[in-house]
This record gives structure tokens, sequence and C-alpha cells, in this order.
């Protein structure tokens, strides 16, 4: 299981760390918090979580005003075009271990998220403070530059800050700019748990057609009582 709100600021007490904390409803857009903090001394960010074609995943923390093109990001580290795109709902709850609208650095912090890489904007270094969730939507937090790397460095995270709007050229003479940030292994979500009590029985029974191998499936139908004992099968070849 993974931290809670409560357990992370306790973490960031015990390591120092200065941060002011803002209470308020549940949101889910950049829009929808900056009603609730935009307003005060700190600048807003978005958050993505991100996945390559290989299962490896990021986190790209940034202005929210900071341009990032994916199809330039993945070509910059090394994936082609196309290799980034928005990470699956279930990789939030198994990877980083939080909600929906949550993502921010502080994500890092399970141990299941150990192996995720983390693209900080370089304009972060602009601003004086910047409002992340701790790992829940009904709470912002205000820290500044210097304190949001000792947090990384406590987790064990080198802070990697980058130009997220640049667009260098990649070729045979000029590799990729960020591949060193690319994760070194891949994450493999597990399978999701079976549904026993679903209301088909599946059953493979092997049988031969016109001499060739087959795998018949037997699917039990039990959609009403007067066809509880109807067997359909399906012929795969």
């Amino acid at each position: 299981m993974g931290h809670t709100k409560e357990q992370l600021l306790s973490l960031l007490q015990e390591h120092e760390i200065e941060f002011s904390q803002h209470e308020h409803p549940v949101v889910l857009t950049v829009e929808a918090q900056a009603k609730y903090v935009g307003h005060m001394n700190g600048a807003l960010t978005k958050n993505l979580f991100l996945k390559d074609k290989k299962q490896r995943f990021y986190i790209v923390s940034a202005l929210a005003e900071t341009k990032v093109d994916l199809k330039v990001l993945s070509q910059r580290l090394g994936l082609g075009k196309g290799g980034l795109r928005m990470a699956p709902e279930e990789a939030l709850t198994e990877i980083i271990q939080v909600p929906l609208g949550c993502v921010t650095p502080f994500s890092l912090v399970n141990e299941s998220a150990r192996n995720v890489s983390l693209l900080l904007d370089q304009r972060l270094k602009t601003q004086e403070y910047y409002f992340f969730h701790p790992l829940s939507n009904d709470m912002s937090i205000a820290l500044n530059l210097h304190d949001l790397d000792k947090f990384l460095n406590s987790i064990g995270k080198l802070p990697a800050y980058v130009d997220l709007e640049a667009d260098p050229t990649v070729g045979k003479d000029q590799p990729p700019d960020l591949a060193g940030l690319v994760p070194s292994g891949a994450t493999v979500l597990p399978d999701p748990p079976e549904n026993k009590a679903s209301s088909q029985g599946h059953e493979k029974i092997p049988v031969s057609v016109n001499s060739k191998p087959t795998v018949v499936t037997a699917v039990k139908s039990f959609d009403a009582p007067e066809r509880r004992n109807h067997v359909l099968l399906r012929i795969r070849r």
C-alpha cells in the first residue's frame, strides 16, 4: 500500500523540508486548483504520467503554461515518434499508487515507483515557490526549488531539470539529448484478478476437425433458466 498524505507530510517534516499547506475541495485540473491557490505566492504545475512501448514509466512536472510536445519529447528520449503516451489508469494505482489527478514528484516516495523516471521543467528554477498535491488532491503544498531537491535526494532520486520546450535535431550525428533519462528496466503490471463469480464458465476442449488440430472453447451460458445447459462451441483454427 502506498504512502498516505499524512505520512508524506510527516516525512517532509522529518527531513526538515519547509512547505506550506493549503486545504481545498477535491480538484482534478490545474484550472480548478487555481480557484483556491492561484492568488497565492506560488506557480501552478501540471504533472503528466507517461509510458513508452516497453512499459517504462515517466513523470513530467512542468509549469502550467509550459508546452510539452510528446512527439518531440519521445524523439529526445530516443524512443522515436509516438514513443510516449499517457499511462493507463491502472498504472496510477499499481505503479505510483495515487488516485487520478494526484500525480506529482511526491508520487515517487512509494517503493513501487522506484523505476519511474522524473523530468522536471527547467522553468521551475525561475519561480520562488510552486504548488503540488501531496498524494491527495484535496490539498496543495507550496515549496521552493531547494526543498523539492531535498525531498528527491531523500528518496534517492537525482533531480533532472530539462528545457521541455526545446526541439533539438536528432539524427545520426546528433544523438537524443535525453536518452540518459530513460528508465533502465521495464515495469510489469500484475494481471487483473480473475472474477470467479463470472456468469460464464470457459473450458478449452482439444478436438480434431478435418484432421487439423483445433481448439474449441465451450461457453456455458446462464443468461436464462431455460438455456442453463446450453453449450456454444466456438471453433478457432
